[in-house]
């Protein structure tokens, strides 16, 4: 059972401060944190340059893909953290954003709830599910997976990093080693902790890739001491990003339209294939049905409209009280978050 424990958030009205922290190449660009966040004053950013000793900040070895700047930020900074630390990619828009906030890192940030971070501890900033939950790595399997390679070097290094701790059957979150951890719980392992990890990714023969994404799927165990955090889909939503459908049943409800539409526009595309087929004169397909293409262009409009008035209005929810309901907390008037 994990030792650790809820954190207590501040009075209302009261800010936290916040730190981005983020690995990049040289060769990336990362001036949307600039645009964007530059005048907050509570907010902060700690951008390493992962192969230029010469930057400002980078760390001591480009290995281990972000792992080993996360570590080196945590070290260097252990004694003056923020109340929120948020670790992310240097791109702004990825595939692994949050599909409600159109995959989007400026959103992801900007929506992100202090106050979810303060009471978890550590929040993954992904919603989806798929890939990772809710059985994703299993590192006490003896059969090994092509698809998941790092299982079995996990598997072989976990008495090296958890000494402590048996193998766990499954290890699971969502991907993609992006995720908010307050200072708090940061500090609620010692500094020693994290300087053994790091030692470890800078001391083992394993590649970068597979030393990376070995973390990927042990950063809730570092930080919540659970092998399995995933966090249903609509309160990480809600009470994560204020977005809120009012309830389980009616974020489902708006992702099978979503599938629907999906579903829709493959078969849309299908039949354009097979009309440019016909009508080249390729007399290996069949005519397509008339008119198919008309209703269904019109049936993803009237889907896509609908979609959009509910995630707006899911963005204009009362955060405070829907994020309480839906996480299953007590909540009053004037509570705030």
């Amino acid at each position: 059972m994990s030792g650790f424990q809820p954190g207590t958030v501040k009075p209302v009205g009261l800010p936290y401060t916040r730190t981005l922290v983020v690995p990049r190449t040289a060769s990336e660009k990362t001036d949307w944190i600039q645009e964007y966040f530059n005048k907050d004053k509570y907010f902060d950013y700690k951008i390493y340059v992962v192969d230029d000793a010469g930057a400002p900040l980078s760390p001591p070895k480009n290995k281990g893909h972000e792992v080993m700047v996360y570590l080196t930020y945590i070290i260097d900074h252990y004694h003056s953290l923020s109340d929120v630390n948020i670790f992310l990619h240097s791109h702004r828009m990825a595939w692994h954003n949050n599909g409600l906030l159109d995959g989007d890192a400026v959103q992801v940030i900007s929506r992100l709830s202090s106050e979810r971070v303060q009471r978890e501890g550590y929040v993954n900033l992904r919603c989806n599910w798929d890939p990772g939950c809710p059985n994703w790595m299993h590192p006490g399997s003896v059969e090994e997976d092509v698809g998941k390679q790092e299982q079995t070097m996990l598997a072989k290094s976990w008495s090296e990093l958890f000494p402590l701790d048996p193998i766990p059957n499954v290890l699971a979150q969502p991907c993609c080693a992006q995720f908010a951890v307050s200072g708090e719980r940061i500090r609620s392992l010692p500094l020693a902790r994290y300087v053994v990890l790091r030692d470890w990714l800078l001391r083992t023969s394993m590649s970068d890739y597979f030393s990376g994404r070995v973390f990927e799927y042990i950063w809730q165990f570092i930080f919540t001491g659970r092998n399995v955090v995933c966090p249903k889909e609509h309160v990480c939503y809600c009470d994560g990003f204020g977005i809120c459908f009012g309830g389980e049943k009616e974020y489902y409800a708006f992702q099978e339209k979503v599938r629907e539409r999906t579903s829709m526009e493959e078969e849309l595309k299908i039949w354009n294939d097979m009309n440019t087929k016909w009508n080249s004169g390729d007399k290996g397909v069949e005519r397509p049905d008339v008119g198919k293409d008309i209703e269904l262009t019109e049936k993803i409009a009237a889907n896509l409209a609908w979609c959009d008035l509910k995630k707006q209005e899911a963005k204009e929810r009362d955060m405070a009280k829907y994020g309480a309901q839906e996480a299953g907390r007590e909540w009053n008037d004037g509570d705030g978050f």
